[in-house]
């Protein structure tokens, strides 16, 4: 049934870049639209890592959801954890106890970390989707430096000063540049009993080579710029078992008090939601429509879609594609509210993008390959052309210069806890 004024009630579930994408692209329709989300910001992911690495501060990439709308009159921002959806009945039941009615329903609620069967490691290796996992990696290797500072044990100053990064894709060779370049560089004159330049970064990659994505020459540029700036890369042997004291690359034990997972996602539960099985990465199969084979008033977009893009090939879980994903479950909403046949959704690759550290990046647009120096100029452009607001888009210009400048980090702040994890 319509809202109190008549008009078809669309709600929105996660107000990442898919979801509010889509909520943008219905701000003339003449519908009613509700945003869930369990946090009050969008947050924009791919430079979390910087946040990590105490480069940038987190309002630096997110922005409050409810600003974003202000101004858009059919849309109301719900703060609420997603516990249900009640496919009869036509509800989302949140876990707070209240049920909010829908006549369309665009699930855009990303992905989670994935230890593959083991998350007994979580703990002492977490992953990067948040700012939370932002802040506390943050915490983490900056308290590394401070307890190896007063450590007399050479090992267990040694095992402080081992930075481990399980996966070998766009994130985990960020990481991997980016704390390399915070040891050799930012920290070396900020410590007076340990050499930071000494720090070893060790980046693993089950497979054979690290950014496999990529094509081979970039993927070669790339492990080349890290070793030369100090990373040691290990491909071809899987992490076997992680605790508070060591990573097991294979059959070696490796002594490491730092760890970041950057090595596999998996969906959100919205498989589980549905009554539908997801894939292995707990992905919902959709329809060339974005939406349920069953039920073509049920959208799933984003990370926790599975898209057929080629044969053999999904659909990644990319930025662009969420707000291509956002955009076309916006328009056929809109086909089906004018009684006109929905549209196929076709996935446009916009290409892939990595930064390697200060001044480096790759790039591949198809045709159009880059690396280097202007990869990195372009990687920087398109990050900040993607920040939701002027302001974020100015913040991240400006700490970007100061810190190319001045090789200084300016949010090396510890919160929390002065411990790590036993």
């Amino acid at each position: 049934m319509p809202d109190a004024a008549g008009l078809p009630r669309i709600v929105i579930l996660g107000a990442g870049f898919g979801g509010l994408t889509a909520a943008r692209a219905l701000r003339k329709a003449a519908v009613s639209i509700t945003l869930i989300d369990r946090q009050n910001y969008h947050l924009f992911q791919p430079l979390l890592y910087q946040v990590a690495t105490a480069t940038l501060s987190p309002a630096d990439i997110a922005v409050p959801v409810r600003s974003t709308f202000r101004d858009q009159k059919n849309t109301s921002v719900l703060l609420g954890t997603v516990e249900d959806v009640d496919r009869q009945a036509r509800l989302v039941k949140l876990a707070d106890g209240r049920d909010v009615p829908f006549d369309y329903l665009i699930i855009a609620t990303g992905a989670g970390h994935a230890y593959f069967g083991h998350d007994e490691w979580a703990p002492y290796a977490p992953g990067l989707k948040k700012i939370d996992d932002a802040t506390e990696i943050r915490r983490r290797v900056l308290l590394a430096f401070e307890k190896a500072e007063t450590e007399p044990d050479p090992a267990r100053r040694a095992a402080l000063l081992t930075f481990v990064i399980v996966g070998g894709g766009p994130t985990g060779v960020e990481m991997a540049g980016a704390i390399i370049e915070l040891a050799c560089k930012t920290l070396v004159r900020d410590f007076r009993r340990i050499d930071t330049s000494a720090a070893r970064v060790i980046l693993v990659e089950a497979g054979q080579r690290i950014l496999p994505a990529f094509s081979e020459d970039l993927s070669a540029f790339a492990a080349a710029s890290l070793r030369k700036k100090g990373v040691e890369i290990l491909c071809g042997n899987p992490v076997t078992n992680i605790d508070a004291m060591t990573v097991t690359i294979g059959e070696e034990a490796v002594p490491a008090r730092t760890v970041v997972w950057a090595a596999g996602v998996k969906a959100s539960p919205a498989g589980k939601w549905l009554g539908v099985e997801g894939d292995r990465a707990g992905r919902v199969a959709v329809t060339p429509r974005l939406a349920l084979p069953d039920d073509e008033r049920i959208f799933v977009i984003g990370d926790t879609a599975a898209v057929e893009w080629t044969e053999g090939r999904l659909v990644p879980g990319i930025a662009p594609a969420a707000k291509q994903m956002g955009n076309h479950a916006a328009r056929a909403i809109c086909s089906a509210l004018s009684c006109r046949e929905m549209p196929t959704f076709r996935y446009r690759h916009q290409g892939n993008l990595a930064t390697i550290g200060r001044q480096s990046a790759i790039i591949d647009f198809g045709r159009l390959r880059m690396k280097g120096f202007l990869a990195w100029l372009v990687w920087g452009a398109a990050h900040i052309y993607f920040l939701i607001g002027f302001r974020n888009r100015l913040f991240v210009m400006t700490h970007w210069v100061w810190s190319y400048l001045t090789l200084r980090q300016g949010v090396r702040l510890i919160t929390g806890s002065t411990d790590l994890p036993e």
